[in-house]
């Protein structure tokens, strides 16, 4: 395996201090990803130097010019506290002629913006949720004839499950009007109502460029929900370590899968990957009703790539390690060929 010389871009409040191997866990929480990260890359034998970015561009383009890399390892989730500009950073480095991990910009506009991306989806016959928009200057939030309550109320933006709650599944217009008002006043962002499909919540990690290989179907799941409470991917369940306890948080390989269920949920997957023009690596979201239907709910580019997380759960079933999974990321990087690598 060639040593590279691999810059890896986070942002700079994630920055792991000097002595971050040396502490427990619950200190490093808020930047586990870019330690472990780091450690997989130098465990490989790579490279590596660390690129902090705050709120100027000019530091990279140094960084580039300076160290001379083969890649950057791209795990920055925004820019300018912008989630949408986290493909023009991206942009930067194709600007720059830079090869990078993760997914092209693109692909992160399209999968980025949850209701452009089911329109996408639906017109590429790949199953998606009904839904409707509300911007966020709308002064009303009314269902359309087409959808029946209950629906459920997101971001059209923000990533990491920002703005979920158990009330965001709302039954009747006047908790319709009251979540969406709430979404438009705490995230500032436009907000998509989806029909809400109680079942079973699956994700398929997808990794490559115009080659495509998924890894083993991951499922969630809770032992412990409170009676009334929806199976959703909350915030608390995202980031509170005890309420994922409290509640008894599980994923794991999906349960009880016919071989065929299995296989129309990972064709899926590709066809939604190939739909919006991703590249690098992602995780495709799904849900399947109580008919055994299966929905797209969203594309997550440039995922957790935590250990712990979906995505190397699923590559580890497979035994491919952590590290193993990092050089196939990079790998997917140097392959992809951006508009400046045409011949």
């Amino acid at each position: 395996m060639k040593k590279l010389r691999v810059l890896v871009a986070m942002h700079d409040v994630l920055v792991p201090p000097p002595d971050a191997e040396s502490l427990p866990a619950k200190e490093t929480w808020d930047y586990q990803m870019e330690l472990d990260v780091l450690r997989g890359l130098r465990t490989l034998g790579h490279d590596v130097h660390v690129l902090g970015v705050g709120e100027e561009l000019k530091p990279v383009r140094d960084a580039i010019a300076d160290f001379v890399p083969h890649i950057t390892f791209n795990i920055l989730s925004d820019f300018h506290d912008v989630v949408t500009y986290e493909a023009h950073f991206v942009s930067f480095l194709e600007l720059c002629k830079q090869p990078y991990t993760g997914c092209n910009p693109r692909g992160i506009t399209l999968a980025g913006d949850k209701a452009l991306s089911k329109q996408i989806l639906a017109w590429h016959r790949i199953p998606v949720p009904a839904f409707a928009v509300f911007p966020l200057r709308s002064k009303t939030a009314k269902l359309p004839r087409k959808m029946t309550f209950p629906v459920i109320v997101k971001s059209a933006v923000q990533h990491g499950s920002a703005g979920i709650a158990q009330a965001s599944v709302v039954h009747d217009d006047r908790e319709l009007a009251e979540r969406v008002e709430f979404l438009h006043r705490t995230l500032q962002t436009d907000v998509v109502v989806e029909q809400f499909l109680a079942g079973r919540e699956f994700t398929v990690s997808v990794l490559g460029n115009e080659r495509l290989e998924s890894f083993p179907i991951w499922e969630l799941w809770f032992d412990k929900l409170p009676e009334g409470n929806e199976s959703i991917a909350t915030s608390r369940v995202k980031w509170d370590e005890a309420y994922q306890q409290r509640v008894g948080l599980r994923t794991g390989r999906a349960r009880d899968l016919p071989a065929d269920v299995e296989q129309r949920i990972h064709t899926i997957a590709k066809r939604t990957y190939r739909a919006l023009h991703l590249s690098g690596y992602a995780r495709i979201d799904l849900r399947m009703d109580a008919e055994g239907r299966v929905y797209v709910i969203e594309a997550n580019v440039n995922n957790d790539l935590t250990p712990g997380e979906d995505f190397p759960e699923s590559a580890q079933s497979t035994g491919l390690d952590y590290p193993a999974l990092l050089q196939r990321v990079l790998g997917a990087g140097l392959a992809y060929k951006p508009a400046w690598k045409v011949d």
